[in-house]
C-alpha cells in the first residue's frame, strides 16, 4: 500500500500543523515522495487515513496504544471512516529496528497488527533490554506466527533495508518525534505530534470528514 505525502511540511512545530496541499503555495509535483507503510488497518475504501509514526520502545507511542487507539478503532475504524497505516521511525536505535523487522516477518504472514499488537502489549520501557532475538522469537510463538518462516526471515534481515528507508525518508517530509501522526482525506492533512488527548483526533476527524 503506498501513499504519497508533501514534503513540506512547516518547520515551526505546534502541537498541529494543518496542510491543505491543494493550494497553490504547496503544488503536488517534485516535492512529493513514496513512502509504503504498514498494511491498512481498516476499509480500503475509509474516507479518511491516519498515518501513524512510531517507535516499538517510545514511551508516548506505548500509551497511544494503550489508551486512544482502542477508541479511535471502535469509533473510526470499526466504522469504515478510518484506517490506519504504520511506518517504522525506529528513534531509539538497533533494538527498535529489530523489533520492526520482526513485525514485518509477521506482515509476510498476514499477521503484522497481530504481531505489532503484542509488542506493545509487552512495552517495558526505553532502552531497557526487553527487545531481544529471544523475546521477539517468544511474541512471534504468541502471535501464531510460522516459527521456521519466522525465523528464516529474522535471521537474513530481509526487512532491514525497509525499515532503515522508513526512518530516512520519513525524516526527509518533516518526521523528527513519535509519535507523530498525520490525518488524512486524500486532499486535506493535519499533522498531531505526540500522544495528545483522544479529543483531539475527534476534532480533526470531524473537521476533515466534513
Amino acid at each position: 500500500m503506498r501513499l504519497y505525502i508533501i514534503v513540506a511540511i512547516a518547520a515551526i512545530i505546534p502541537v498541529i500543523y494543518v496542510l491543505n496541499l491543494t493550494t497553490q503555495d504547496n503544488p503536488p509535483t517534485s516535492d512529493i515522495i513514496d513512502l509504503q507503510g504498514s498494511i491498512p488497518l481498516g476499509d480500503a475504501d475509509a474516507p479518511l487515513t491516519l498515518l501513524e509514526w512510531g517507535d516499538y520502545q517510545c514511551t508516548y507511542c506505548y500509551r497511544f496504544h494503550q489508551s486512544t487507539l482502542n477508541t479511535l478503532k471502535e469509533q473510526y475504524v470499526d466504522t469504515g471512516t478510518l484506517r490506519i497505516i504504520f511506518y517504522d521511525f525506529p528513534l531509539n536505535g538497533e533494538d527498535s529496528a529489530l523489533a520492526a523487522q520482526a513485525s514485518h516477518c509477521a506482515a509476510d504472514q498476514g499477521l503484522y497488527w497481530k504481531y505489532h499488537d503484542v509488542l506493545y502489549d509487552n512495552w517495558a520501557g526505553e532502552r531497557t533490554g526487553w527487545i531481544t532475538p529471544l523475546s521477539l522469537y517468544g511474541f512471534a510463538l504468541d502471535a501464531g506466527l510460522d516459527i521456521s518462516l519466522y525465523n528464516d526471515c529474522i535471521n537474513s534481515e530481509q526487512h532491514l533495508e525497509y525499515v532503515q528507508k522508513s526512518y530516512t525518508e520519513s525524516q526527509n517530509i518533516g518526521i523528527d518525534a513519535t509519535p507523530s501522526f498525520i490525518i488524512t482525506n486524500g486532499t486535506y492533512h493535519v499533522k498531531i505530534v505526540g500522544n495528545q488527548p483522544y479529543e483531539t483526533f475527534v476534532n480533526t476527524i470531524q473537521s476533515i470528514v466534513r
